[in-house]
């Protein structure tokens, strides 16, 4: 680790030289300056940790103005130099945000023990507010005002801190790794790894070896030692994604490691401990899995600690604009343009239930902001890649003005719905993909409007 740099402001060279002297035996990097116009001049070369500034410097001393050139340069803690004529400039100076003051003649021990406990507590207050950051952008993540999401949001803050499994369950594209992820980030091992493994994207044959690692001549080609993710997650957290796909002769070993957090690595003879957080997701349905004998009941109660199920986005709609704002601003940002939805392009995103959940709203919304041009996306843009689309302001109720946005969702679903009906002679299945709907969804939405007749 480097040195910590510290600037030293004062106009008297025989202190700044001595002063130099005890800083630097004591391990820091030491930069001197004769006054502020000085001290500017070394940066941005030299960043100081922490500032230590003559009181006496100008002929008349101005804290308030010192101190806010100084923030306009650094905003490492000050401490002020002072004669003790000056004790009252000095405590206004702290009451305007210096750390705090020693009077001269400067004792070297004192200086040594304020300089440290300033850095210390600086050093301190800057992780805590890095961690607030880290924690406030995990919950931006979690996008929507409805129900669901207030309700996910506050079980996540709750359980975030303790190391309680969690078993993510919901369909696919509804943020289950998101919702690991913010976990994770609000926990004690928000500094640790986050090692995400997907069980169904590795082979069955390579993924004792990928969770596991393996010693040199464990197997034709192992020609080293090779940690696995289990070591990379150590300390922090093991996110299994799509746990009911693991094989069985996997989920024993995985067993062990949950019951006695020590594993041995494929081919290895020393015993390994591990110390990690889990926290699993699925879209398939356990307690049936284990009926069939396709997982361990005796695994499925070891991962489910705690079950956050995720909502899928057709069951909560008035998400659907705050996520396609949030969307929108990634693509701007990539554009370097602002991009918008009109209306007409809103309602056409508002009324549609997402099978794919949040990853297709997503990536259905990219692809229409790559075609569109002048920054407004359109339903000419929508219906270039959607040509469904074409006819969806014409069967929007004459007098949606007069409703609620719930109500004109609701009188434009009816009508879509009763016109795929009739293009497609009362074929629901065929219905439904002009929809954009699975048959279930088209058939919930028949029964909730009352259509069956």
């Amino acid at each position: 680790m480097s040195a910590e740099r510290i600037l030293l402001i004062d106009d008297e060279p025989a202190f700044c030289q001595l002063a130099q002297s005890w800083l630097q035996h004591s391990g820091y990097q030491v930069q001197t300056a004769a006054d502020l116009p000085a001290a500017k001049l070394l940066l941005p070369g030299f960043k100081p940790d922490l500032v230590l500034l003559d009181l006496s410097l100008p002929p008349e001393f101005d804290p308030q103005h010192t101190l806010s050139q100084l923030g306009s340069f650094t905003q490492q803690p000050v401490i002020i130099l002072t004669g003790h004529a000056q004790r009252q400039l000095a405590l206004d100076a702290i009451a305007l945000g210096a750390w705090d003051f020693i009077a001269k003649p400067v004792d070297p021990d004192l200086l040594a023990v304020v300089i440290k406990r300033a850095l210390s507590k600086h050093q301190l207050d800057t992780e805590l507010s890095q961690l607030k950051q880290q924690q406030q952008g995990a919950l931006q993540q979690l996008i929507g005002a409805s129900p669901a999401m207030a309700a996910m949001r506050t079980l996540i803050q709750r359980i975030a801190p303790t190391d309680v499994r969690v078993l993510v369950t919901g369909p696919s594209g509804t943020g289950k790794e998101v919702v690991s992820r913010a976990l994770h980030q609000l926990s004690r091992r928000a500094n640790q790894p986050f090692v995400s493994v997907h069980c169904g994207a590795i082979p069955a044959e390579l993924l004792e070896s990928e969770l596991f690692g393996y010693v040199k001549g464990a197997f034709t080609g192992a020609d080293k030692d090779r940690p696995g993710l289990l070591q990379l997650a150590d300390k922090g957290t093991l996110f299994l994604d799509e746990i009911g796909e693991m094989p069985l002769p996997m989920q024993v070993k995985l067993l062990r490691v949950l019951q006695e957090g020590t594993y041995f690595a494929v081919g290895g003879r020393q015993q390994q401990k591990i110390d990690l957080r889990l926290i699993s997701a699925t879209n398939a349905n356990l307690p049936e899995l284990v009926k069939k004998g396709l997982f361990r009941e005796d695994l499925y109660y070891r991962i489910k600690g705690i079950t956050l199920e995720t909502v899928a986005l057709a069951e909560r709609k008035q998400d659907i604009p705050l996520l396609l704002q949030f969307f929108l601003q990634q693509q701007a940002k990539q554009q370097g343009q602002s991009l918008k939805l009109d209306s007409t392009a809103l309602n056409w995103f508002i009324q549609r239930d997402w099978p794919g959940n949040v990853r297709e709203l997503k990536n259905t919304l990219e692809s229409v902001a790559a075609v569109a041009q002048g920054g407004v996306l359109s339903m000419a843009d929508i219906s270039l890649l959607h040509p469904q689309a074409l006819n969806l302001q014409a069967m929007l109720p004459l007098d949606s003005s007069q409703m609620s946005l719930e109500q004109a969702v609701q009188q434009l679903e009816i009508k879509l719905i009763k016109h795929a009906l009739l293009q497609c002679k009362g074929n629901k299945s065929q219905a439904a993909r002009e929809l954009g709907l699975s048959r279930q969804g088209l058939l919930k939405k028949i029964d909730r409007y009352r259509l069956a007749d």
